[in-house]
């Protein structure tokens, strides 16, 4: 049973790393694609890419990952594009921040974990081109194990026609495994993506997920890759229509000031924050999240 597990953690880890280098290519090539906005002139923007390593409360080695983020590009003011895979022992604080597999019977006696995935934020530099969020992951325990993750769209200026594409592509891909999950996925985004303080939802949504786990791993593991092949074409093809839209200051203003909404999310409710600050992992790939820029009313 310890080596169906090794196998099935080096196969999730080895899919998040190609999703991965799918979507760093995939951005790299929108920056180079011809364009008339304000920054055609400007470079090309290309990702500086850095070895991320986290360590236990001890000093011992606990995994690691990339970060590969690109700022100032022409098309994208900010992307991060992370995958990690890390391993340890869950202090009561990070399994607090689990908060659905917080009470995990057996987690008191034996608090190993493995975890691996991939995260993406995207700031844009339109106001009209929508950000974007994408994570998808494998958590692993001696007690059970889960996939988890999402995408949803943030834009500060919505098009129903953006969010109708978007949210058609995972759609799709939802029913390829089981027409229940867009429609439980979908509810789910638009109940954990809400700002509360604010009284409004962070963006137009998408599908959110988290412990899934039907007993059956290779359905679970091909749905959680569906998910991630979703998002390019859910994606690429709105930044390819909105990137040379003319704005204005007062466009850019809003831009901003959604920004600071996004902002005050990650900060006090995403739970991936949250684990990956409780749990010691490199403090700037977890919150490469954060705008380059925001503003507050």
């Amino acid at each position: 049973m310890t080596e169906l597990f090794d196998d099935q953690k080096m196969r999730a880890a080895a899919w998040f790393r190609a999703l991965r280098d799918e979507i760093v290519a995939a951005f790299e090539a929108l920056e180079e694609a011809q364009a008339t906005g304000p920054f055609r002139d400007a470079p090309a923007g290309r990702f500086e890419v850095s070895e991320t390593r986290r360590t236990s409360e001890d000093g011992a080695d606990a995994g690691g990952g990339l970060m590969s983020v690109m700022r100032g590009g022409r098309v994208f003011e900010k992307v991060g594009v992370n995958v990690s895979t890390v391993f340890g022992k869950l202090n009561p604080r990070a399994q607090s921040a689990m908060m659905a597999r917080k009470d995990m019977p057996g987690m008191a006696d034996d608090p190993r974990f493995w975890a691996s995935g991939i995260s993406l934020v995207a700031h844009m530099q339109n106001p009209h081109t929508p950000a974007v969020h994408l994570n998808t992951r494998m958590f692993w325990t001696p007690h059970g194990w889960w996939f988890g993750g999402g995408t949803d769209l943030n834009p500060c200026r919505p098009y129903d026609a953006d969010t109708e594409a978007f949210h058609g592509v995972l759609k799709v891909h939802c029913d390829r495994h089981d027409l229940s999950h867009y429609p439980r996925f979908k509810a789910w985004a638009d109940e954990y993506f809400f700002v509360p303080h604010r009284g409004r939802a962070r963006g137009v949504g998408g599908i959110f997920f988290d412990d899934h786990n039907t007993g059956d791993w290779e359905a679970d593991f091909a749905f959680t890759q569906d998910v991630g092949r979703a998002f390019l074409p859910a994606f690429v093809p709105l930044v390819e229509r909105r990137r040379d839209t003319a704005w204005t200051d007062e466009d850019r203003a809003a831009q901003l000031v959604h920004r600071g909404l996004y902002a005050e999310y990650n900060l006090l409710y995403d739970r991936g924050t949250k684990f990956g600050l409780e749990t010691g992992h490199d403090p700037a790939a977890v919150l490469m999240s954060m705008p380059p820029l925001a503003s507050w009313p």
